[in-house]
């Protein structure tokens, strides 16, 4: 066995880590469509101009991505799509650094985008659409 080939534990903790990622942004995303005024009202407190833009996109990526992300489907370009999305919600609605809580928001937030840059870096593992369709087209 090599490096490169997968193991039993690299394809579980593959899968996990991005059950467990897209699990945030799914719940997230279920909340903002059961919601919408409240969303469209919070989105508008910051300031943020266009809010029913932003809501259309933060439920296409916290819905639609999100569950590409789980499935493992073109994993790297949403993984990375989806870190800037966790950057710029964390710019935009996490930027009061003088309330611990906000701060703390704010931090959880660069630390997802951690973990869906590392996603983006390695890639979906073998549990995946992505791993499923490089079979098919090897086998081809």
């Amino acid at each position: 066995m090599t490096l490169s080939t997968p193991t039993a534990i690299h394809t579980t903790t593959a899968f996990a880590g991005r059950a467990l990622l897209s699990s945030l942004f799914i719940v997230s995303g279920l909340g903002k469509a059961a919601a919408p005024a409240a969303t469209l009202g919070y989105i508008g407190s910051t300031g943020m101009p266009f809010p029913t833009l932003a809501l259309a996109a933060a439920l296409l990526i916290e819905l639609g991505f999100a569950a590409a992300l789980l499935l493992g489907y073109r994993t790297r370009f949403v993984a990375v799509v989806m870190a800037g999305f966790t950057v710029a919600t964390a710019l935009a609605f996490h930027n009061q650094f003088g309330d611990q809580n906000q701060f703390i928001h704010f931090l959880k937030n660069l630390a997802i985008a951690g973990g869906l840059l590392q996603v983006a870096a390695f890639g979906a593992g073998a549990l995946s659409l992505d791993a499923y369709r490089s079979r098919r087209i090897a086998h081809a």
